[in-house]
């Protein structure tokens, strides 16, 4: 039977060092009480910024994405190139009053602060910038001549608005946008992220930390003394891909395709980058898992409701509470996932009894590709039993 939705779970165990990844506003890391034990928490915000921005160094410049108050500046200096780049080229206060004249239909006022950015942030592609500009048809240089309300009335003629809501780029329709003023601008994400949750109870500890002024040589104490506050951790990361919103926002099926791939290794890759430089705490999982379903998501962090006590560490544990939950919930709701994929590196019969074989990642990847690219060829994806049936 024809499937109409597909999701690709990614569930993660990954410990970190001594880190402070997210902070609040008092310069703590950030934590959460769950099963009645204080956890580290890392904001889903924060990992899905990490995960963009890694997502973003393997595309090409002028296919990325931007989200930004800017939007009338970088605009403005499309506009201003010279006309043998752009068939544009206009002083830049002509420049700057197009590009206000292309963004009123947008409903995006000014900053009180700042004349030169709007109100919020908006999230957009740099080649639909680009496709603002080829609106114009190379007559930027006569509107810009135009009086006020004739500028304004001719810019009504154009389809900006429309220009904006289509030819998204691929973190857009990851991510999704909201724009409250002009709802037509709205894009509804195929990326839901969790907050990552410590597996086991932490607690915060101080680093005391001085520097020596290297020129000071009368004085042998320190020039600047201060605290960081840190913890450790393994944590449980979940993210859920739909790739029936995915294809929906991108309507190209071969993009839809390599960008679900790129997106199950961004996330893997990812890391949040507070503290980065003071504790270097850029690790890689010990578990990366896949389900992939055509019914609902199903986050098993109620894996870790009684938290870990590991005595000899914590990853294998919690490795084995992510198979015992994820096998429970399969029997108890006759909810088992159509495929189920991992990259691991804990070793036990049950665990791959649960996870199947451990497979290298990059060979993960290439199972993703294929499944995603047979549903989106098929409309349905065969469960693991009839897959092995075929091909014996």
């Amino acid at each position: 039977m024809s499937q109409s939705t597909l999701f690709v779970e990614v569930h993660i165990l990954q410990s970190l060092p001594p880190s402070n990844v997210n902070r609040d506003d008092s310069g703590t890391p950030k934590q959460a009480v769950y099963g009645g034990a204080r956890r580290a928490r890392v904001s889903s915000q924060a990992w899905k910024r990490a995960t963009r921005t890694e997502y973003a160094k393997h595309v090409p410049h002028a296919d990325r994405a931007t989200r930004t108050k800017r939007i009338a500046t970088l605009l403005a200096q499309r506009l201003a190139r010279p006309a043998a780049e752009a068939d544009v080229g206009l002083t830049g206060e002509q420049a700057d009053r197009l590009a206000a004249a292309l963004l009123e239909p947008l409903g995006i006022a000014k900053s009180t602060k700042k004349d030169d950015q709007s109100a919020y942030l908006l999230f957009f592609g740099k080649k639909q910038l680009d496709a603002l500009v080829q609106l114009l048809d190379g007559k930027a240089a006569e509107l810009a001549a135009l009086p006020d309300d004739d500028l304004k009335n001719e810019v009504k003629k154009l389809a900006v608005v429309q220009t904006l809501s289509t030819g998204h780029p691929a973190e857009v329709a990851l991510f999704g946008r909201m724009v409250a003023d002009l709802p037509t601008l709205n894009v509804d994400a195929s990326v839901q992220v969790a907050h990552a949750l410590s597996t086991h109870a932490v607690r915060t500890e101080f680093d005391y930390y001085t520097a020596v002024d290297d020129e000071n040589t009368d004085d042998h104490g320190a020039g600047m003394i201060g605290t960081v506050e840190f913890n450790s951790s393994t944590l449980y990361r979940y993210a859920v891909l739909g790739v029936h919103q995915l294809r929906d926002n991108l309507t190209d099926a071969e993009e839809t395709r390599q960008t679900a791939v790129r997106f199950v290794d961004a996330f893997a890759r990812s890391m949040p980058t507070g503290h980065q430089n003071s504790f270097a705490h850029r690790t890689l999982p010990h578990l990366v898992l896949l389900t992939v379903r055509t019914d609902q998501p199903v986050n098993l962090v109620s894996a870790y409701e009684e938290p870990v006590t590991g005595v000899t560490g914590l990853a294998s544990e919690s490795v084995v509470r992510l198979a015992d939950e994820l096998k429970a919930v399969g029997e108890t709701w006759g909810d088992k996932p159509l495929r189920t994929l991992a990259t691991y590196t804990a070793e036990g019969d049950k665990i791959t009894d649960v996870f199947g074989p451990s497979l290298p990642f990059p060979a993960l990847l290439d199972s993703v590709d294929a499944l995603v690219g047979q549903w989106l060829a098929d409309g349905e994806i065969a469960p693991a039993e009839t897959a092995q049936a075929d091909a014996r």
